[in-house]
């Protein structure tokens, strides 16, 4: 009997070491097919919850491989019983992980004095909804939301809307800067040596998947592309338990 266990045993270690082994290599020839065309290294490469499929982040990105690094595979797989996205559920954490690695000090905010929910914005100068929604933040912070913003010059760096986010990110008095640049009000242009974070918020919303402003973002990672009102905000923020 014990020594039936303890040959059960011997054979679960080796099998266990075997398929360790194969883990290992496989995801050794996924990175190394990866290099050849991804300049960025993965956060993780683990097996999917498909077989013979391996799931690889990077930062919010996620999609899949086969296991002989051959087949590339980037979309949605969602659990059948439960309906739900686990793509985007792992997205999610990528999101949360970037927003949270961006330190205050480098956003403009505006805070209610109780503070009972939290957003950040992803905002651009000009994009017209981003205006609006600006135009109505006395709402939001009646609804106890902060509104954390980030800049995103949707028509990209060095051009005129990047431009006038670094004056705005520049100016001695933020708050006051972006509320009269949203307004359509011309901003002194100051010099792009004075430190900003523009370029970094840009880019942490290309890591993040933005493709339009405003774009709003929760602390557990849900996005929410455009524009909400303030009390359907607070209603989603809520119903997430934020």
């Amino acid at each position: 009997m014990i020594r039936s266990v303890i040959v059960m045993l011997v054979m679960a270690l080796t099998t266990s070491n075997v398929w360790a082994e194969d883990d290992a290599k496989i995801k050794a020839d996924i990175r190394a097919a990866l290099a050849k065309v991804i300049p960025q290294a993965p956060d993780s490469i683990e097996p999917s919850f498909i077989p013979d499929l391996y799931e690889v982040v990077i930062g919010a990105q996620v999609f899949y491989m086969s296991k002989d690094a051959t087949y590339f595979l980037q979309g949605d797989v969602y659990n059948i019983n439960t309906r739900e996205n686990v793509t985007d559920s792992k997205r999610a954490g990528g999101r949360k992980k970037i927003i949270s690695g961006i330190n205050e000090d480098s956003m403009i905010i505006f805070a209610p004095k109780e503070v009972k929910h939290q957003v950040t914005v992803f905002t651009d100068i000009d994009c017209g909804y981003c205006r609006k929604l600006h135009s109505e933040i006395d709402t939001y912070l009646r609804e106890g939301i902060k509104i954390r913003y980030l800049a995103y010059p949707r028509s990209g760096l060095n051009t005129p809307s990047y431009d006038k986010a670094v004056s705005v990110w520049c100016a001695t008095d933020r708050q006051a800067a972006l509320t009269k640049a949203k307004a359509g009000a011309q901003i002194t242009k100051l010099e792009k040596e004075c430190a900003n974070p523009v370029k970094d918020h840009y880019q942490a919303g290309g890591a993040v998947g933005v493709s339009g402003t405003p774009t709003l973002v929760f602390d557990n990672g849900k996005v929410i592309p455009g524009y909400l009102p303030a009390e359907q905000l607070r209603r989603e923020l809520e119903k997430e338990n934020l």
